[in-house]
């Protein structure tokens, strides 16, 4: 049960989000972004359809032990059973209750015209289907939600049948139905005039499920909760198939900001900054810098008319505080930027920068300074918290230090591939080289720093590489393209990520691996040189 039932923030980023053209994302991808769709508080993160596809069923059977939610209920999505099918007969329906999700979305036809062109059945039988379905799964002990998909199109289509669905699914048992604008076509007024009509005729609880092909997703969200539902359902980022999903940020800022409807736990809207951005590093889609109270230029202001208002009082050209999502104003001449963020990072880190001005000036500097360079630490909170020490401490925790490394990839006659590395390293006034391979020449050059420290660090034989991201950052000012990678590593107790930038790939990685290992001796209570 979420922590505010009475009105639902229901997330899909990981299921309908990641239909997006270009989104890929691995399992333990999924797992990681479920983590922060769970930090932010969202009621509902709707996981993908176990059964459907492998990927989702295997996400699904390590849900149920790695995923440890804090605020969120976890969803699991399906269909109502086949046509002419028995409920219990129904594998797909099985493995939703096998899947163990304490809830359960199932999908649903509700325009006449896709019950007979897509489910090529009767309208009676469709409304069987939700029944039995719902039925079904209730019985199992799990929530129903339904998502009655096209239903504004099936609605102005045929209004009889499009409530008839309501209306079945809800005396069936279904908690929420929840309206669909599948195609994306729905204007405020037009769909805002549907909703009150459906609440009208039924006393079923309703919500909302838009899409953005009219660019008005955010929109039509809200004027259907002014009109009265209760569950709003949208991803982060706005992610989705064609132009995306409605963008679940704007909706909570806008409720909690300009409605005064707080839908989180207190405090955390205030951590949509952070996570905005550190989903954007995992999905590997650019974030866009004009995205509403997230967007890096969302709270920036240029020289001139505005700085000089701005100097006055900073509400006269920003329609809300930055802090209020954890962003920051950005003054693109005095180049202010980074304040609010990291104050709010360095206490969730633990970091207690004391309100020094001139040591969070310094860390403000030395980001800006870094990002203009292409580093990131939204996704890379490990890297930031070594980079916090280093400011607060005047030099960096330092257990051993990479004087050299050398990397080789050889493929034979036969087509196998070898990659194969050397390091030197200096620790505890010793120098070692060790040698490493892998499958790639950064999982080379991990196997062989961890095995060289290994000596006087034997700790570091629990840490293991679990993911590692590659990104092309286009030239700026004039110079090349650089690269950023981010690492992923886990002690089997928790994982951190650590980020690298230089022009050449490896360096890069072996810059976010020297991070790695060294935040791996901090987490394991080894105190630094």
């Amino acid at each position: 049960m979420p922590i505010n039932d009475s009105f639902h923030i229901y997330d899909t980023t990981l299921r309908d989000g990641a239909q997006q053209e270009g989104l890929n994302l691995s399992v333990h991808d999924k797992l990681t972004i479920a983590k922060h769709l769970d930090d932010l508080g969202v009621g509902f993160i709707e996981g993908g359809w176990p059964g459907a596809n492998p990927k989702d069923t295997e996400f699904f059977k390590l849900a149920q032990t790695e995923l440890k939610l804090k605020n969120a209920t976890f969803v699991a999505f399906g269909a109502t059973r086949r046509a002419d099918v028995k409920a219990a007969d129904d594998l797909l329906l099985r493995a939703l209750v096998d899947s163990k999700a304490p809830v359960v979305t199932l999908v649903a036809k509700s325009h006449d015209r896709h019950v007979d062109l897509a489910l090529k059945t009767h309208l009676d039988e469709n409304l069987a289907m939700i029944a039995d379905s719902i039925k079904f799964l209730k019985a199992s002990g799990q929530r129903v939600f339904l998502d009655a998909e096209h239903f504004f199109d099936g609605y102005l289509s045929n209004k009889a049948y499009a409530l008839e669905v309501v209306r079945v699914a809800a005396e069936s048992g279904a908690d929420v139905v929840a309206l669909c604008d599948t195609n994306g076509g729905m204007l405020p007024d037009e769909l805002s005039s549907i909703v009150n009509e459906v609440l009208s005729a039924s006393k079923a609880r309703l919500g909302i499920h838009c899409h953005n092909d009219t660019g008005c997703a955010v929109a039509n969200s809200l004027a259907a909760i002014a009109a009265g539902v209760t569950h709003v359902q949208g991803t982060l980022n706005g992610y989705g198939e064609r132009t995306g999903n409605a963008d679940l940020v704007n909706i909570i800022a806008n409720l909690e900001l300009k409605k005064d409807k707080i839908v989180l736990p207190a405090g955390k809207l205030q951590e949509a900054f952070r996570i905005s951005h550190a989903v954007a590093e995992i999905t590997n889609v650019a974030p866009s810098a004009r995205q509403p109270y997230v967007g890096t230029s969302a709270f920036a202001h240029k020289a001139g008319l505005h700085a000089s208002a701005i100097k006055v009082d900073p509400m006269m050209y920003q329609h809300e505080t930055p802090e209020s999502v954890g962003n920051d104003m950005r003054m693109l001449v005095s180049e202010m930027a980074g304040r609010a963020s990291i104050e709010l990072k360095s206490v969730e880190l633990g970091i207690d920068l004391g309100g020094d001005k001139d040591l969070i000036s310094r860390v403000v500097e030395k980001v800006k300074d870094l990002e203009g360079k292409g580093f990131t630490f939204e996704a890379a909170d490990a890297s930031f918290e070594l980079l916090l020490r280093t400011e607060v401490l005047g030099k960096r925790p330092s257990f051993f230090t990479i004087e050299d490394w050398q990397t080789t990839v050889h493929q034979d006659e036969s087509g196998n591939v070898t990659s194969k590395a050397t390091v030197k390293i200096s620790a505890n006034g010793e120098v070692i080289s060790a040698q490493g391979v892998g499958n790639g020449p950064v999982n080379a050059i991990d196997n062989a720093l961890r095995k060289g420290l290994e000596k006087f660090y034997p700790e570091l034989s629990k840490l293991e590489l679990t993911d590692y991201k590659v990104r092309i950052l286009e030239g700026r000012l004039g110079t090349g393209a650089v690269t950023r990678v981010l690492v992923e590593t886990s002690d089997g107790n928790g994982e951190w990520s650590t980020v690298g930038v230089h022009e050449n790939v490896i360096a890069a990685s072996a810059m976010a691996l020297d991070d790695a290992v060294t935040y791996g001796l901090l987490r394991q209570g080894r105190k630094p040189e």
